[in-house]
């Protein structure tokens, strides 16, 4: 552990149990800043891993997460809102959690130290070459996602290690190493802190990415969203009039002949034709909004 720098304690907290509330307070918010730096810094290999995951995707492959603790609990977290935001599938966003999804709610220490279960829970989603799996892992040493990494190298997938330690073993497991390089945490070794932080922010980067680079956007707007309650119905609605310019009347009839599908009810809006003209050329598009248009 000493030489993992996410176990260190912080040098300039030794009294932290002597703050006051407004100086605790401060202290958390000034090291939780530093998260979207370490971000920052390693926005090259996030890029890199986009590039290499699109092409992926595209032929049919999934986006698997994988992790222990917070860093997999994190790695759910991002699977699951793929489906509300992006109309991806559940089954193309499996989400593996050393000690199984009773871990997400209790956590179980111990199930992050078997490099052998990590390997039967991913070889167990039948990998593909088409897969493209991310493996979280503060101090990307935990042998469950080593486990993990190794059999979805064997299996051809691509694979991105998150980690925040420089020198992690998982990042060099993996064939995109992305180091959050945080340091100390102002609790020592508490990395649900900004470490915590950093790979939230990077996991929101790469699938937000990744989703613009599948045409699941127009512009910046949200098009491609399942409308599975009232409050993504009305969103829908606000969007396909922004999107088009027309009014919410013809807006709802759009969206009522397309069953809620924002991206097909732009096209019938603005190319003026009806929902299975709209389907085909988005299909011919890839889902290219911009394409389907002409």
């Amino acid at each position: 552990m000493t030489s993992i720098e996410t176990e260190q304690p912080h040098p300039a907290h030794a009294r932290l149990d002597t703050y006051d509330t407004a100086a605790l307070v401060d202290a958390f918010l000034a090291d939780q800043a530093q998260a979207a730096q370490a971000v920052q810094a390693a926005a090259a290999d996030l890029a890199r891993a986009v590039d290499a995951a699109v092409p992926r995707l595209r032929a049919g492959g999934r986006i698997v997460t994988v992790g222990a603790g917070t860093s997999g609990r994190l790695g759910v977290l991002d699977s699951v809102e793929l489906g509300p935001t992006f109309s991806w599938s559940r089954e193309r966003a499996p989400a593996l959690l050393a000690g199984g999804d009773g871990a997400m709610f209790v956590a179980f220490e111990g199930a992050e130290d078997s490099l052998e279960q990590g390997g039967a829970d991913l070889r167990a989603l039948a990998p593909t070459p088409h897969d493209v799996v991310l493996l979280l892992s503060a101090s990307g040493g935990t042998p469950y996602a080593l486990g993990a990494a190794q059999a979805a190298r064997e299996a051809g997938a691509l694979t991105v290690g998150l980690v925040n330690n420089p020198g992690a073993a998982l990042a060099a497991a993996c064939e995109i190493g992305v180091v959050l390089d945080t340091g100390p945490e102002v609790i020592s070794g508490s990395t649900r802190l900004k470490a915590g932080t950093a790979q939230k922010i990077a996991l929101n980067t790469f699938s937000s990415a990744v989703m613009v680079r599948l045409h699941k956007t127009y512009g910046n707007l949200m098009v491609d969203l399942r409308a599975s309650n009232a409050k993504l119905v009305e969103r829908a609605l606000r969007l396909t009039v922004r999107a088009t310019g027309a009014s919410e009347e013809a807006a709802r009839a759009a969206l009522a002949e397309c069953a809620s599908q924002v991206k097909v009810a732009i096209v019938m809006l603005k190319a003026g034709v009806g929902a299975g003209e709209a389907e085909r050329r988005l299909a011919e598009a890839e889902g290219s909004v911009h394409r389907a248009l002409g």
